[in-house]
């Protein structure tokens, strides 16, 4: 389980002396057990390890915008720290699916569901999001659901 294996890179990390991903590890549990605890009185995903990658995917997303905004404001430094945070947290996601290997999901879900204009792209987001939604940037994968059924 991820959840087992973020428990032993702290372990590792401490033993190693390694602040940066010390810092970035508990970051991660602190996230993943603030979800725990809304899990509690909301419906929590069947299988743990999709809780996990929900929060680790939506921690990259915030890193990935604050990179956007550091660089844009003049922080570099600022915005290396946040990329060095994304390639932590990266190490325990999924492999992400290509573009090629996320267009060929999406004929192949649009060719089941029937799907053949934009008003069925909720249907065809749906299908994708439920099979491969941890493999997946879903921002991403809107634009070539939406360019698919155009």
């Amino acid at each position: 389980m991820i959840r087992d294996d973020i428990s032993a890179a702290q372990t590792a990390s401490m033993k190693a002396g390694d602040k940066e991903t010390l810092a970035t590890v508990r970051l991660m549990m602190a996230a993943i057990k603030n979800r725990d605890i809304e899990a509690r009185t909301g419906k929590a995903p069947a299988d743990d390890d999709t809780l996990v990658v929900e929060v680790l995917q939506k921690m990259v997303k915030q890193r990935r915008e604050s990179i956007q905004m550091f660089t844009d404001g003049g922080r570099q430094e600022l915005a290396d720290k946040e990329a060095s945070e994304v390639a932590v947290i990266e190490r325990f996601l999924p492999a992400q699916l290509s573009d090629e290997e996320t267009t060929l999901a999406i004929e192949a879900i649009k060719a089941e569901l029937g799907a053949t204009g934009v008003k069925d792209m909720g249907r065809v987001m749906a299908a994708l999001k439920e099979r491969h939604a941890s493999q997946l940037d879903m921002s991403k994968a809107s634009a070539l659901v939406k360019a698919a059924l155009s």
